[in-house]
């Protein structure tokens, strides 16, 4: 874990490089921020959202010369971060950075509010395709042996935010089509899960980009599969599942900020102004392929609104057809 958490301080003196230097009063709302900026995480740290997260939180903190720090409220597959920022004053001190768990959680009616009507979307900051990672001590080398083995025992894995996340019901699907028995055992987050796969607690993890670069590092995790449709560049050996038998499947996820409904337009739209200049300056642009990621479509945010409205119907329609119901 600690190697783990010196690569992602790595990761972030790179990506904090990326926007140091930018002039403090451009773009500051008036009389805002004037104190710090709070960006609740719903994973532990170590993952991908958080070394995002953190990205984030030295971008706002360089431009405005105010504070903004990550707070880490992992468990709940999500909810206890989801609903702690909902329930948050809409004064732009208190945001969720999350991906698209969010939208899954109102799809699920796992969270008592419409999260359309609870949250002003903000921003998009990244996109990523997610990593299969597999104990070294497996006779696993890829997508068809892990089929087979899986055959004569059940393999449990991790990823994510927990039961009902995107990651969750992706491998369900991926069950359905292959014939895998396959087993969610719930972490709080990628990167413990990536410290159980290592350990031996549990078979497999599936980890962003970022999160499993670094644990691929190490050597001490065997990578199966990119679940993006296309190969990461900086792992061109690495083969996509649908390639290995699967056409067309994938699970990709994206990084946004959320602000309680009711956040000042001006606010909302001043964070977007500079999250989005910095995830695509070229120095951060570079730092995010390395790791098989990239800056997310810039939008304004009535434009990731309808976005986020259309996705969210979508996620209901798939879940209807999966038929997967999350106590």
């Amino acid at each position: 874990m600690k190697d783990m958490i010196r690569n992602l301080a790595g990761w972030l003196a790179g990506a904090a490089l990326a926007y140091h230097g930018a002039a403090i009063a451009q773009d500051k709302p008036a009389g805002y921020p004037v104190k710090p900026i709070r960006l609740v995480v719903a994973v532990a740290p170590g993952a991908g959202a958080d070394a995002i997260a953190r990205a984030v939180a030295q971008m706002l903190t360089d431009r405005w010369g105010q504070n903004a720090v990550v707070d880490n409220r992992s468990g709940g597959g999500g909810v206890i971060a989801t609903e702690l920022v909902a329930n948050a004053a809409p004064d732009g001190y208190t945001l969720l950075s999350q991906g698209d768990t969010v939208l899954y959680q109102g799809a699920q009616k796992r969270v008592p509010f419409d999260v359309l009507k609870a949250f002003d979307p903000v921003v998009s900051t990244s996109t990523q395709p997610y990593i299969l990672l597999v104990n070294l001590g497996l006779p696993i080398k890829s997508i068809k042996d892990m089929i087979a083995y899986s055959k004569t025992r059940t393999l449990d894995y991790s990823g994510s935010t927990g039961i009902g996340s995107p990651v969750h019901l992706s491998m369900e699907r991926f069950a359905l089509l292959s014939g895998a028995r396959l087993l969610y055992v719930p972490y709080k987050g990628s990167a413990p899960a990536i410290i159980a796969v290592i350990g031996g607690e549990i078979h497999m993890a599936v980890a962003s980009s970022i999160a499993a670069s670094s644990a691929m590092r190490t050597g001490k995790v065997r990578a199966l599969a990119t679940l993006g449709l296309t190969r990461v560049p900086t792992m061109p050996d690495l083969p996509t599942v649908a390639e290995q038998g699967f056409p067309g499947f994938k699970i990709t996820n994206r990084y946004n900020l959320w602000a309680p409904a009711g956040t000042p337009r001006e606010i909302i739209a001043a964070i977007n102004r500079v999250v989005s200049e910095g995830m695509h300056s070229p120095q951060m642009a570079k730092r995010l392929e390395a790791d098989g990621s990239q800056p997310a479509e810039h939008m304004t945010p009535g434009q990731l609104k309808a976005t986020m409205a259309r996705e969210l119907a979508e996620i209901e329609q798939q879940l209807k057809q999966l038929n997967i119901k999350i106590q």
